[in-house]
């Protein structure tokens, strides 16, 4: 009996493998402007394509529109679906008749909906005697609506055993980390990750599709040139000749880096950079090299950023929601950024990503220029495209509309004709007067699709067939925030430079960087929209010298006290070298002498590294290399960006014999012995050092045991906060110094910085309070926020 009922389930089964399959397409916000836009003409084309290779299909459009009202928008949309240019206008009508047969409009709200939907369809599905392949939910919604979804689709709709399931996404996923976070954590709980596919329409773009493909068919050619040793930079460019009316709301809550660099530009960034895959077509290798790509990103610093704003936008955003007269908003229209990516192939190259609104022109690209060492001894008249190695070196990626008006690939004649699928790419013809990159179109390589086809179109193709490389993981999507998020809060407060729009702008937003640093090339004369109640700007304040426990004060905006101090210690250095032959630095760790360290790498080639020697202040108990290490910080902001001898740099021994700074491995005591040895007197010639909120300084703490007297010039000691054990110079070693500079920054130092103006020498209860050089210099660096509040 039992054995009986085996074979008749295993036929059963297989009669249902014979049976043709169906699959099931449900778009939600079926009547909203990007379906009625792109979706529903994205959904014939895969309809076209896949008519008649064993696929049977339904189409629901479904919205929160009543059915009576729903069916008309439809309908009209149906009638107005096109097919390709080179399909005959008979079969055209007859595939778009079958299409809108087979399409249908439903309001979908309640659960009961849902449940109602996946009856008809299993019902449907059994009638025509098919097997349901599985259910595509396209989620054209706003995000907020995606969890009330996603639940009801779980509980509700999905399809029976055997069948796949694919929920689709649009952007904006997460205004930052943490909601991205949030959102990736409740749409987890009703979808697994491969059931989720993360739309971002720029991935579906014809040139953007085509940059790993091109790379891949051109290894040859590429292999030796797509690295630091070639590549002079990258710009990837997105400019709109349109302002924000009528979407200022939206456009209020993500402004420009939120809405095309976190994404777009991002994505195509890592589509440059990443490692080429040995197999492109594994959608697991793409996608796992995008993100060691995203991994290798350089943190952002808020210099690494340039803001705009064109001039209306505060009068539109007051209009349409409804703002009083005095406000003004920070929201940047315009972002130009600079990345660097720390890995072998790209260190030192510059990637410069750049979007704004109401610009000169409408266009997209990627340009990668290439270095150029010739020097052509004929004049220009005398130059051959194809040979002279004195023209402009550039490959191109231009992803829609400007001058050439169309995608295109484009490869400068002397570096090499690239390899591109003939059934898919042809040569673009000749424009005579048309330039492009300060070259005429004749001294390029360019081809473009020999069928143009919509980024959606595409991107749903690559959703019914799998294509999870074409798409946003989850692990992708956060990396993204991580690299960001941190940048976007440094930004929040920071006004943006005004523009009128258009061919106005003129030079107003042009910018050039150095180092690690952006900024307009053109300085601002006159603040454009000033307002009785604007906040006063840093250009408002000179640098401010004072007394601060009767000691030289110097305050100043942060930029600006940050550059104070980098050229202070410049001159210790150039003056100790003159006198001794060696520098000796000793600096603390922690957040606030990051920018310092930046300074002193990009904005000091005069500075005498070959001849400095480098010691910590401090060390938290971890090892070097962990993030916590005030070394690693040092290593990522400072060593790895100028040439100090390797055996001139003295990090503090608190990882030996692979423990953490245990009591009998002496690493304190090395270090002394190390620096006694090496250091005159034990005196350096400057010791940098921080403050903390609790009057803490180097990692000697309130009612620390050691190192706020006596003899030990290197303690152990514990911190309140984790990682808690240390490694500290003590005071007495610290004042020995010839210049001890304080350096205190930020808001929350306040409080500290009035209450140590007041306090005397107090050391078991302030150590900041114990600074005191023996012979030498004490001088606070101390920002505006830290001194005035």
């Amino acid at each position: 009996m039992l054995m009986a009922a085996m074979c008749v389930a295993l036929l059963s089964g297989l009669q249902a493998q014979d049976l043709p399959r169906q699959v099931s397409i449900i778009l939600l916000g079926a009547t909203g402007d990007l379906a009625r836009k792109y979706l529903w003409q994205g959904l014939f084309h895969l309809y076209l394509e896949e008519v008649g290779k064993g696929h049977h299909f339904r189409f629901h459009g479904t919205a929160l529109t009543s059915t009576e009202q729903g069916q008309e928008v439809i309908a009209k949309v149906l009638e107005s679906l096109s097919c390709p240019g080179d399909m005959a206008s008979g079969h055209c009508a007859e595939l778009k008749a079958q299409f809108q047969q087979l399409s249908e409009y439903r309001r979908l709200k309640t659960p009961e909906d849902y449940l109602a939907l996946s009856k008809d369809i299993e019902a449907q599905v059994e009638h025509e005697g098919l097997r349901e392949t599985g259910r595509i939910f396209y989620l054209s919604v706003p995000p907020f609506a995606y969890v009330d979804i996603a639940r009801n689709i779980n509980s509700s709709c999905r399809p029976g055993p055997g069948a796949w399931l694919r929920v689709v996404l649009e952007k904006p996923f997460g205004h930052d980390l943490h909601s991205a976070q949030q959102l990736a954590t409740e749409l987890g709980s009703f979808f697994q990750e491969e059931e989720m596919y993360r739309v971002d329409h720029y991935l579906g773009k014809q040139v953007v599709a085509q940059i790993l493909p091109f790379r891949d068919q051109n290894r040859a050619a590429l292999d030796g040139l797509w690295n630091r040793h070639h590549v002079e930079r990258v710009e990837i460019v997105m400019k709109e000749t349109l302002d924000a009316e009528g979407r200022t709301s939206f456009y209020e809550e993500y402004g420009v880096i939120r809405d095309v660099l976190q994404n777009h530009l991002t994505e195509v960034l890592t589509l440059v950079a990443m490692e080429l895959p040995v197999n492109v077509s594994s959608p697991e290798s793409v996608l796992q090299h995008k993100l060691q790509a995203f991994q290798a990103l350089r943190s952002l610093q808020r210099h690494s950023a340039v803001l705009g704003q064109y001039q209306a936008y505060s009068g539109q955003v007051r209009r349409e929601l409804q703002k009083p007269d005095s406000f003004h908003s920070l929201t940047p229209t315009f972002a130009g950024i600079l990345v660097h990516i720390d890995n072998l192939r790209w260190e030192g190259v510059p990637f410069i990503l750049m979007s704004g609104k109401a610009l000169d022109e409408r266009v997209s690209y990627v340009r990668i220029l290439f270095k150029n060492q010739a020097f052509c001894v004929q004049s220009e008249k005398h130059w051959v495209a194809a040979q002279s190695r004195c023209l402009p070196r550039q490959i191109i990626f231009y992803i829609g509309h400007g001058e050439l008006g169309s995608p295109a690939v484009l490869v400068s004649r002397n570096l090499f004709q690239p390899a591109l699928p003939s059934a898919s790419w042809k040569e673009v013809e000749g424009r005579p007067g048309l330039h492009l990159f300060g070259l005429p179109l004749s001294d390029y390589y360019a081809y473009s699709p020999v069928r143009e086809q919509d980024a959606y179109s595409l991107l749903i193709s690559h959703i019914f067939h799998c294509r999870k490389d074409s798409f946003v993981t989850t692990e992708n999507l956060l990396a993204s925030w991580v690299f960001w998020t941190p940048l976007l809060d440094s930004l929040a407060h920071e006004v943006p430079r005004f523009y009128p729009g258009g061919a106005e702008n003129g030079q107003l937003l042009d910018f050039e960087f150095s180092g690690g640093h952006l900024s307009f090339s053109q300085p601002l004369l006159e603040q454009l929209v000033p307002g009785p109640d604007s906040a006063p700007l840093p250009s408002d304040f000179q640098v401010l010298r004072a007394k601060y426990r009767e000691s030289p004060l110097i305050s100043a905006w942060p930029e600006e006290l940050i550059a104070r101090l980098a050229g202070d210690i410049e001159a210790a250095a150039v003056r100790a070298v003159r006198r001794f032959g060696k520098f000796h630095l000793a600096l603390s760790g922690g957040s606030s002498p990051v920018a310092l360290f930046q300074q002193l790498a990009t904005g000091h080639y005069s500075f005498p590294w070959a001849h400095t020697h480098l010691w910590l202040v401090d060390e938290r108990c971890v090892p070097l290399w962990d993030p916590e290490s005030n070394f690693q910080g040092l290593q990522t902001h400072l060593l790895q960006h100028v040439r100090v001898p390797h055996y001139n740099v003295h990090p503090m021994p608190v990882h030996w014999r692979q423990r953490l700074c245990a009591e009998e491995d002496q690493g304190a005591q090395a270090y002394a012995e190390e620096i006694s040895a090496l250091v005159t007197n034990g005196s350096f010639d400057l010791v940098l050092l921080g403050m903390g909120t609790d009057g803490h300084t180097a990692s000697l703490f309130p009612q620390s045991p050691a190192g706020l007297d006596g003899e030990q010039l290197v303690v152990l000691t514990t911190s309140p906060s984790s990682p808690h054990r240390r490694m500290s110079l003590s005071l007495p070693l610290i004042n020995r110094a010839r210049k001890v500079a304080v350096l205190v920054m930020g808001r929350m130092k306040r409080e500290i910085a009035m209450l140590v103006s007041r306090v005397g020498h107090d050391p078991k209860k302030w150590p900041i309070s114990g600074v005191l050089p023996d012979s030498g210099q004490l001088v606070w660096y101390m920002d505006y926020d830290a001194f005035l509040g």
